[in-house]
């Protein structure tokens, strides 16, 4: 789905950011009249949603487009939205601007600061504080001109076909991560954790990557943390007992797909999947285990707002279904100005250097997509 124009956004933040979120959703959509004909998941009202990782500041966003144009098994539409007096809206016809980076500079983070972030963590996990924590950093490109975010959205898509494509508010990236995507009743996610890549150890990333402990162990706290904060909502949950690899461009993932039956009472109403959304964010694999301990360390350690980075981006219809990711692979752009964002699951024998260079690595995707001719 594409939209744009902006007919009704909510900018809001704090601790009760979804809670209120879904507020003002089952509000909209109780005074909203559509006509929808169509009645696919994603027809109708829908709002574009990018909500922030942590609760302070917590600076979140929903935007409802006045033009939305989609496809779904085959059947394409477009919506559009209007208020009395409103004459309609446009489409994009300007050429897509291309950009050149001038420069990269280090960021809030920068990698000397991570590289002691990942000691200090290591450090404290082996006092047995937590089990495993989710570490990131920064990093600022600058590009010639205004970055037109059609122009890395064209890239990463053609690099990444098997990633989502988001591009909410200025976030912009391709996340391999499904935090949660719901169907009517049906409830699905995809959990990312462990990561190997070229160089990384041995000649076959893929094997060595099922084959460390490390790895295993970080893919397994992720897929319990989920499982545990789902399964309330559920009457059934399929949790596989093994990752299967996932091969991207630049590195290689575990990667577990998770499958539940809502309780009818969780599957109605459009406030369903934000309310799903608010249960389970942050999961171990984006924050650590155990949760609330970890998230405190991240806040400790790394001394920055990641703003929306790693947290859920995506889509919500009217009736409550809708998909979203986790923000990874992403960047926020606000003019020439890009700040790129990648981290790392730390636990108990991870190696700080060898977490620089797989930060380094997840960072190739939005490199890549801003260098492109």
């Amino acid at each position: 789905m594409v939209g744009w124009g902006e007919a009704v956004r909510l900018d809001l933040g704090g601790a009760d950011r979804f809670a209120e979120a879904e507020q003002w959703w089952r509000d909209l959509v109780a005074n909203t009249e559509v006509a929808d004909d169509i009645g696919l998941p994603g027809t109708g009202l829908v709002a574009f949603v990018s909500m922030a990782f942590a609760d302070q500041p917590g600076a979140s966003v929903l935007v409802v487009p006045k033009v939305v144009v989609g496809k779904r098994d085959g059947v394409v539409w477009r919506t559009e939205l209007y208020r009395a007096g409103d004459e309609p809206e446009g489409s994009i016809v300007e050429p897509v601007r291309r950009v050149r980076v001038t420069r990269y500079s280090e960021g809030h983070l920068p990698v000397t600061g991570y590289r002691k972030a990942v000691t200090e963590a290591v450090r404290r996990m082996r006092a047995g504080e937590l089990e495993k924590v989710v570490l990131a950093h920064d990093l600022i490109a600058e590009t010639d001109t205004a970055l037109d975010q059609r122009f890395l959205l064209r890239n990463l898509a053609a690099r990444y076909p098997n990633c989502w494509t988001f591009a909410v508010d200025g976030l912009v990236g391709a996340t391999p991560e499904l935090l949660l995507r719901k169907t009517g009743a049906t409830v699905q996610s995809r959990v990312l954790a462990g990561t190997a890549w070229p160089g990384s150890g041995g000649a076959d990333s893929a094997g060595s990557s099922l084959d460390s402990a490390k790895n295993l162990s970080e893919h397994g706290f992720a897929v319990l943390s989920l499982a545990d904060t789902l399964r309330p909502f559920c009457t059934t949950l399929d949790v596989p007992t093994q990752p299967r690899v996932l091969q991207l461009p630049n590195v290689t993932h575990l990667a577990s797909d998770v499958t539940g039956r809502l309780d009818p009472a969780e599957a109605t109403g459009p406030g369903a999947l934000l309310r799903l959304i608010h249960a389970v964010h942050p999961t171990a694999a984006v924050g650590g285990t155990p949760t609330p301990d970890a998230v405190a360390v991240i806040a400790e350690l790394e001394a920055m707002d990641r703003g929306r980075y790693s947290g859920p981006v995506g889509w919500i219809d009217a009736d409550g279904d809708g998909e979203l990711g986790i923000a990874l692979r992403c960047a926020q752009v606000e003019g020439s100005r890009v700040r790129l964002f990648a981290g790392c699951g730390i636990v108990v024998d991870s190696d700080p250097d060898a977490e620089v260079r797989e930060a380094a690595a997840k960072m190739l995707p939005i490199r890549d997509a801003l260098e492109t001719p």
